[in-house]
């Protein structure tokens, strides 16, 4: 796709208005229209959080994949309730690469003990409104001694391993029993995979 227009944005003002575990700040900018035109000054507020990781591992001896299952306070609402079956995540909040983090995180969410991981996905999670980009992987690995419950206590993680075959894992996902984007895209890409095999 080729892009004829010159293109052009600007901010004007930008400060925090919250900091906690995640920041909030207010934001006026303005940016050209496809017109040719400006925007006159738009006001928001930019939800800042730091960019996540995903993994799902899989053994290919097996044929089985790991999920992990722990309650979600963003996921209150959820029928029959906040605990989610999902694959390993975790926030980039070092100076790691996203693949040294998706490695990171498997070790302390399932306990499984990766050397290389490959990245399936890319995204912004929700551009109108928030900061995070979140990088989802894929590993190869052998899961047959992998199991029980992980998660570091400083951190207040209670995270059950749940070792299941592909084809329940992908049901899980046809079902809609998975709940969140990054587990949705991996388990999508994953099941394509296996169906072009």
């Amino acid at each position: 796709m080729s892009r004829t227009k010159k293109r052009s944005w600007q901010i004007a003002e930008q400060k925090t208005v919250y900091e906690g575990f995640y920041k909030i700040e207010s934001v006026k900018y303005s940016h050209s229209l496809h017109s040719g035109a400006m925007t006159g000054t738009i006001d928001v507020e930019l939800f800042v959080r730091g960019d996540v990781v995903g993994l799902l591992p899989y053994d290919p001896v097996s044929d089985q994949v790991a999920l992990i299952e722990q309650f979600r306070i963003g996921a209150m609402n959820n029928k029959p309730d906040p605990w989610l079956v999902q694959i390993i995540a975790g926030m980039i909040d070092t100076d790691e690469t996203p693949e040294q983090i998706a490695i990171r995180e498997a070790k302390e969410e399932a306990g499984i003990d990766l050397v290389d991981v490959e990245l399936i996905s890319r995204y912004i999670a929700s551009p109108g409104a928030s900061t995070e980009e979140v990088f989802v992987f894929y590993a190869e690995t052998d899961l047959s001694q992998v199991g029980g419950t992980h998660g570091l206590v400083e951190e207040d993680e209670d995270i059950l391993v749940r070792i299941m075959s592909a084809d329940d894992a992908i049901a899980l996902l046809d079902s809609g029993q998975i709940k969140n984007a990054l587990s949705i895209i991996a388990l999508q890409w994953f099941k394509l995979k296996r169906q072009m095999r």
